[in-house]
């Protein structure tokens, strides 16, 4: 069994050492600053294991990583240059869900010339959407447009901003307030969130779609020259992206993001009734014509063992816990930085954290049972 060092015990580091130690084949030990957090994990086994960690504290960070296979980080992304740097020196596989674009700059300088694999952004975007358009964009002779839609939205918006926490509140806020990369008419460019706003219909029910930080991971560099317009945008209920204008420009809490986490994790409640939703469009020249592939999903919450889990976890842990899987295989590059779409698609949804992103309507229109649908209506 591969021994694994998973850091942060929030939403989706607890999900990550849930699935990895209940697979049978890692045993996890699971890393956080407070020890409340680090509570109910399970009965204590061999392969589940707890630890009260601080990333800030080197020496403690260096032990803690001392003889593992790798380390999964789901720290803020704060934390991720640090806990890289120390995985470094310890010889230990890394791999994070970050989306800051600056961290991921960071990673990839470390990996110069390192023993082991650095694989940054291995969550849902960036993480399977590179993945994922990566495959489409490999269909095409000459590729013209490459577009990725992404949102964790909640089921029964009840608020003004149509809007429920999900997930990590600063990377939340990180995302709106970041430059996004993007290639313009052919050129790498940085446009500001919150912008390119679009509207659009899904299955049935409408959206809109901005400009946010973070979400092509290295996308733009593999594709620069290659490609005519490529950008990422989440997806939200329409309106939301207005109010967030108002918020963060009108009243200038761009510049206090600490006050606004405190402003929203007291007023806006969190859910487990959520859906994750993706939408991924390519167009290029294939035989000689202009053509479009698409890539569409729509994740609901499942139970995780024996607790029920919301979409974004699901997602999120999973993709980050089938690249580990495919890393500890062989399957993957044993050195180096791996960025997300060297990945192959059928390897991915071949995995068995994987499944979670498999098509329904590619299985006879049922969705995969392994973990089973999360009732989300009582």
């Amino acid at each position: 069994m591969k021994d694994v060092l998973v850091l942060g015990a929030g939403r989706i580091g607890r999900v990550m050492a849930q699935l990895l130690a209940d697979s049978g084949d890692y045993v996890v030990t699971l890393a956080d600053r407070h020890a409340g957090a680090l509570q109910d994990f399970g009965p204590p086994s061999l392969r589940r294991h707890t630890l009260q960690l601080d990333a800030a504290d080197p020496a403690a960070l260096a032990a803690a990583l001392q003889g593992r296979f790798a380390v999964l980080n789901a720290f803020p992304f704060d934390c991720a240059a640090t806990v890289a740097d120390a995985a470094r020196a310890a010889g230990v596989h890394y791999l994070d869900l970050t989306e800051d674009v600056a961290a991921t700059r960071r990673i990839k300088a470390l990996a110069q010339d390192a023993a082991t694999a650095f694989i940054p952004q291995c969550g849902l975007a960036p993480g399977f959407v590179s993945i994922a358009a990566a495959d489409l964009a490999g269909r095409f002779e000459q590729l013209q447009t490459l577009k990725l839609r992404v949102g964790a939205l909640p089921l029964y918006p009840s608020n003004a901003l149509d809007y429920n926490l999900t997930w990590s509140t600063e990377g939340l806020i990180n995302e709106y307030i970041q430059p996004c990369e993007a290639i313009v008419d052919g050129r790498r460019a940085e446009v500001a969130a919150l912008e390119g706003l679009e509207q659009f219909s899904l299955e049935g029910t409408r959206y809109e779609a901005f400009n946010t930080s973070g979400g092509l991971g290295t996308l733009c560099e593999t594709w620069e020259g290659r490609v005519r317009e490529l950008n990422y945008r989440s997806i939200r209920y329409p309106g939301h992206g207005q109010l967030m204008k108002a918020l963060l420009n009108d009243l200038r809490l761009r510049e206090r993001p600490a006050l606004l986490k405190d402003i929203f994790e007291h007023a806006i409640p969190a859910t487990q009734q959520d859906v994750v939703v993706i939408f991924i469009s390519a167009t290029g020249w294939c035989d000689g014509r202009l053509t479009q592939h698409s890539l569409s999903r729509r994740v609901l919450g499942r139970w995780a063992g024996r607790e029920p889990r919301s979409a974004i976890q699901i997602t999120t842990a999973g993709s980050a816990c089938a690249v580990l899987d495919l890393l500890a295989q062989g399957r993957l590059p044993q050195q180096g930085f791996i960025r997300q779409e060297q990945i192959a698609l059928a390897d991915f949804l071949g995995n068995r954290f994987g499944l979670v992103y498999a098509d329904p309507a590619a299985d006879g229109g049922e969705a995969p049972q392994t973990p089973s649908p999360l009732p989300l209506a009582a």
